[in-house]
């Protein structure tokens, strides 16, 4: 199975040649700037399961952290993944194409969220990260 996904205007492809991570909605202040909506929703990719297929002269990289960040296509804007230390580690879910094969479960930072989100859905939801057991990682 691989999916596929890219940018609003085209000019950047990608290939996932395993099943994504869990996904996750992240409602914090950063997330709401960088998506531009009311959170991220990702799911993780596993080490070496992620490739660009086209376009990857389109990016622009924002250093998020030190050795963290995102990739956003500088044509039309588009926030496709998230990287650390060198690698991606994560892509964001409105940009795979059709199904991607989960379903949000986990609404991460919801404490600093913004007044007019309004979260619905069964999925625990916790102030900031999940408790450690969780394996959980922000974006």
């Amino acid at each position: 199975m691989t999916l596929t996904g890219g940018c609003f205007c085209g000019r950047v492809r990608y290939a996932i040649d395993r099943p994504l991570g869990p996904g996750r909605s992240c409602h914090c202040s950063r997330c709401r700037k960088a998506f531009s909506g009311s959170g991220s929703a990702y799911s993780e990719v596993e080490p070496g399961s992620f490739q660009w297929t086209a376009g990857e002269d389109e990016l622009s990289r924002h250093e998020t952290a030190p050795g963290w960040g995102l990739c956003f296509c500088r044509n039309c804007g588009s926030t496709l993944c998230g990287t650390g230390q060198g690698a991606v580690h994560g892509v964001t879910l409105g940009t795979v194409d059709g199904d991607p094969g989960v379903e949000i479960e986990l609404h991460l930072f919801v404490d600093s969220r913004a007044p007019w989100d309004h979260i619905g859905g069964e999925a625990p939801r916790y102030a900031e990260m999940p408790p450690a057991s969780d394996d959980s990682e922000g974006e």
